[in-house]
């Protein structure tokens, strides 16, 4: 078969997948000539990460819920509420950052596993449940800032959590550049290249079906220059941030658990088939509390990020939050109808929504035209998804 047949033949059976990363593309592509580069500037880029950070970590715990084949409505104000309550314990309680972190983590834990307990064992529809938890979260920041209205935070810890990038090593080699994200850079794709060259080795030894030699090695080249270029972009500005680092390190434990344990096949088998699973011995209920829990968990991190990143608590935290991590996962290829979704491409889906957010404010687009543009970005994915389902059928 040719190139050309063998090119074809991928893409047609992994549109859902290189659907996203050509939105992407075209994306970038056009706000870099329409703002005459400066989108693509380091700086942006680097302001664009940071942007994206508490939405993409919102949109990996999101992604989970989908695919279980639910929905929850309450972790945009619970980011928010969660925050506040972070702002409130450093600068009220005065306790330090170490302690009010995984105070604020686990706090979000225990607000999922209500939404779970309520889904699982009182089986209210997910939808009803998690607006419940959106009115009442909503209702909490008012309550908690209503008497100091914007908390301001003034731990430097804390701050660089939202704001600060990792340290670099001196030394005359590479003036202007950050070393560390360089090298953190290199090591990202030596791994790639390694862990692909495995997995691929070990489904040939089992008989199974591998891409063409040529469109492998294809696959590598490009992914190990967009990780290049992107490392060099961040390294020749301040490096990789905190947020960047977190968001990495998220989508690398929820893509380990998602697609090599146990855990993350029953996640997908109940979203697939709830009664098949439950027939088959899994567990439905604890697979709810699972999904449910790591989203509040999720959520108290995108609260911290946010909170951070402002170096403030605010009484519109977490307005439409919910929102945007849902968009994401449909823009990452996440079915709506619950079983199919990836880790990255909920991570891409928000890089998608921020990409155009952050480019239309660049451009000086009113906000009224933003939401549009988003909705028809979002209605395009869901319609995508749609008619790929109706296809491989």
């Amino acid at each position: 078969m040719s190139f050309g047949a063998n090119l074809k033949k991928v893409f047609s059976q992994n549109i859902r997948e290189y659907g996203m990363y050509i939105a992407l593309f075209v994306i970038m592509a056009i706000f870099a000539v329409t703002t005459k580069g400066t989108f693509i500037s380091a700086r942006n880029i680097s302001n664009l990460v940071n942007q994206m950070g508490y939405i993409a970590v919102l949109a990996v715990g999101m992604m989970l819920v989908i695919v279980a084949r639910q929905i929850d409505l309450s972790v945009g104000f619970l980011a928010g509420f969660l925050g506040a309550v972070a702002a409130i314990a450093m600068t009220q309680w005065n306790l330090p950052v170490f302690i009010v972190i995984p105070m604020i983590l686990v706090f979000g834990i225990l607000a999922g596993l209500l939404t779970g307990f309520m889904v699982a064992q009182l089986k209210i529809p997910a939808f009803v449940a998690s607006m419940a938890g959106w009115l009442a979260y909503r209702g909490l920041i008012l309550l908690v800032t209503e008497a100091t209205g914007t908390i301001i935070i003034p731990d430097e810890t804390f701050n660089a959590i939202g704001n600060g990038f990792i340290p670099d090593f001196g030394g005359s080699f590479l003036p202007g550049i950050h070393k560390v994200s360089l090298l953190i850079g290199i090591i990202a794709i030596v791994a790639f290249i390694y862990n692909e060259i495995r997995s691929r080795n070990k489904k040939q030894a089992y008989g199974f079906e591998v891409l063409p030699t040529e469109m492998f090695i294809m696959k590598l080249v490009i992914i190990s220059l967009l990780v290049g270029t992107i490392s060099w972009i961040l390294a020749s500005y301040q490096g990789f941030s905190w947020t960047l680092v977190i968001v990495l390190i998220v989508a690398g434990v929820y893509d380990f658990v998602a697609n090599k344990t146990i855990i993350g096949r029953h996640i997908y088998a109940v979203g697939g088939n709830p009664e098949a699973a439950e027939l088959s011995g899994i567990s439905v209920s604890k697979i709810l509390y699972l999904v449910f829990g790591s989203m509040g968990m999720l959520a108290a991190l995108s609260g911290i990020l946010f909170a951070s990143r402002l170096k403030s608590a605010t009484t519109t935290a977490g307005n439409l939050f919910e929102m945007d991590a849902i968009a994401a996962c449909y823009i990452g290829g996440v079915s709506a109808a619950g079983g199919v979704g990836k880790i990255m491409g909920a991570i891409i889906g928000a890089l998608v929504m921020m990409s155009l957010q952050n480019g239309m404010q660049l451009m000086g687009t009113g906000i009224s035209l933003q939401y549009v543009i988003r909705g028809l970005v979002l209605t395009a994915a869901v319609i995508f998804d749609v008619a790929t389902r109706n296809r491989a059928k």
